[in-house]
């Protein structure tokens, strides 16, 4: 069997907020929906001129904690984008693309495939609707 079973890597583009129109391509980033935020190397955040703006700790799978700085970027794959936090990683640390990207993006993991795919229509609420259910009848019909 092989190692990456059960795993999918994806091409990744980054970009910055203040120089639109200039990206750095990340080839064979680990898709990872366990993680809550994307990483990238600190260098080609720095490159792009994207700025650090917090420090984030976060927990390790062996429960190690460690602290990395965040800053904001426009990240594509699979023929979308989104706008998300970032952070900056370590020459030791894994680069992923985070399940709050994975979100943004409106994508999901087809492990089946491999690939990333379309999450469908995103919900909301409409105005107007005539079927919708006005809040007071929810709450004086018990819901």
């Amino acid at each position: 069997m092989s190692d990456d079973m059960g795993l999918l890597r994806t091409d990744v583009e980054i970009e910055s907020h203040t120089r639109p129109g200039e990206r750095r391509l990340l080839r064979q980033v680990l898709v990872d929906t366990g993680a809550e935020l994307s990483w990238a190397p600190a260098g080609v955040l720095e490159s792009l001129g994207i700025g650090r703006v917090k420090q984030v700790r976060f927990q390790q799978a062996s429960g190690a904690v460690l602290e990395r700085w965040v800053g904001f970027a426009i990240l594509r794959a699979a023929g979308t984008l989104t706008s998300d936090e970032v952070v900056f990683g370590e020459p030791d640390d894994l680069v992923l693309l985070g399940a709050r990207t994975l979100e943004g993006m409106n994508l999901k993991v087809d492990l089946v495939e491999k690939r990333l795919v379309s999450a469908g229509p995103i919900l909301a609420a409409a105005a107007g609707a005539t079927d919708a259910v006005p809040p007071s009848a929810g709450v004086a019909a018990g819901r």
